[in-house]
């Protein structure tokens, strides 16, 4: 697990940034779902919007709250963010065309799976924002083996040795 504190919204767009490139390569051969958690206000839709802006997208980022899904297509990769705290029942999403969104070359951002029951394929990552002090930290992790690629690419280098100063 990977935990990245986020003192405030650029940081949030920032990080979703940084998975952008990784998360477009992942996908090319097999879709990759993302499960988004944490309470009301916490980011979810901020991280998002830095996402879909780092693979290029550059019109508004709307929640998908009310809609329940925002498909974007984007050279590097088809996005379907949905959000589904307003879903009444998981069979909804067949409606939504779920099965379709399926499909190499798709990355699937669900806030709220929770709600997905059984019919929501598990996490290939899972980010839970939370506030912690006046930000947010990020506890991102992997849910499969193509997740854990794109979350080790996240982690910092490790830091250079210092070499030992010769003594005369």
């Amino acid at each position: 697990m990977l935990r990245i504190h986020l003192p405030d919204a650029a940081a949030t767009e920032a990080l979703g940034s940084r998975l952008a490139a990784r998360l477009a390569d992942a996908c090319r051969q097999a879709p990759l779902v993302v499960h988004l958690e944490g309470p009301l206000g916490a980011g979810k839709t901020t991280l998002v919007r830095g996402l879909l802006r780092g693979l290029g997208h550059t019109g508004r980022v709307r929640s998908p709250t009310f809609t329940l899904l925002e498909p974007y297509e984007l050279p590097r990769c088809e996005v379907a963010h949905l959000d589904l705290y307003r879903l009444a029942d998981p069979a909804e999403l067949d409606y939504l065309g779920l099965p379709d969104m399926l499909h190499p070359g798709a990355l699937v951002l669900v806030e709220w799976a929770g709600k997905g029951g059984d019919r929501l394929p598990g996490a290939d990552i899972r980010v839970a924002l939370e506030y912690e002090g006046e930000g947010r930290c990020a506890r991102c992790e992997a849910g499969s083996s193509r997740g854990e690629p794109v979350l080790a690419a996240l982690e910092p280098a490790p830091a250079a040795p210092v070499p030992p100063k010769n003594h005369p």
